[in-house]
This record gives C-alpha cells, structure tokens and sequence, in this order.
C-alpha cells in the first residue's frame, strides 16, 4: 500500500489527478443532463411528458369529467373532434 502513495521521491504519484478528473467528470455530467431536463423547463426523463391541455379532445374530456355533458353527447362530439383531430390526421382515413 506504501508503494501507491508515495512516488519515488516521497510524493504522491501521478495517478492521485485521477481522482479530480473523476470528480470532474460527475459534475459536468450533471450539470449536462440538468440543462437537458429541468432548466429547459421540461419535466425530466422520469416524468411523462404533460398533455396538451389546449387540444379540442382533452377539453372535451375535461367537459365530461366535470359533468357539463352527458355520455351521449361526448360521444358525438368525440367521433366529429376524432375525424379532424384524432389518429387519422386532419379531414383523412388511415
């Protein structure tokens, strides 16, 4: 163990800069994958990302949820809002 820490003139060797470039590394690491995340105002990558809360479906969904409409009713606008804004694209089959 003796040999590890002292060079061959009593100093420590040249393997103690790894220890600052370890270091070195972890902070610019995170401090990389906080720009990427969170100070972009993203959420991060354990999080989902937030839902559209201004498209005509989720509007629609928050309509029903709170009882403004009736089952039927989310169900004929659904199928209109699904047509222009659903899966399909806008105006067009699959």
């Amino acid at each position: 163990m003796q040999t590890l820490a002292h060079f061959a003139d009593g100093g420590p060797g040249p393997w103690i800069l790894l220890f600052p470039l370890i270091w070195a590394a972890v902070v610019v690491g995170g401090i990389a994958l906080l720009r990427r995340t969170v100070w972009r105002g993203r959420r991060g990558p354990w999080r989902a990302p937030a839902a559209d809360d201004n498209s005509p479906i989720t509007v629609l969904g928050h309509r029903f949820a709170s009882g403004e409409i009736d089952e039927d009713e989310y169900w004929r606008r659904l199928s209109v809002l699904d047509e222009q804004f659903g899966r399909t694209g806008k105006g067009g089959a699959a």
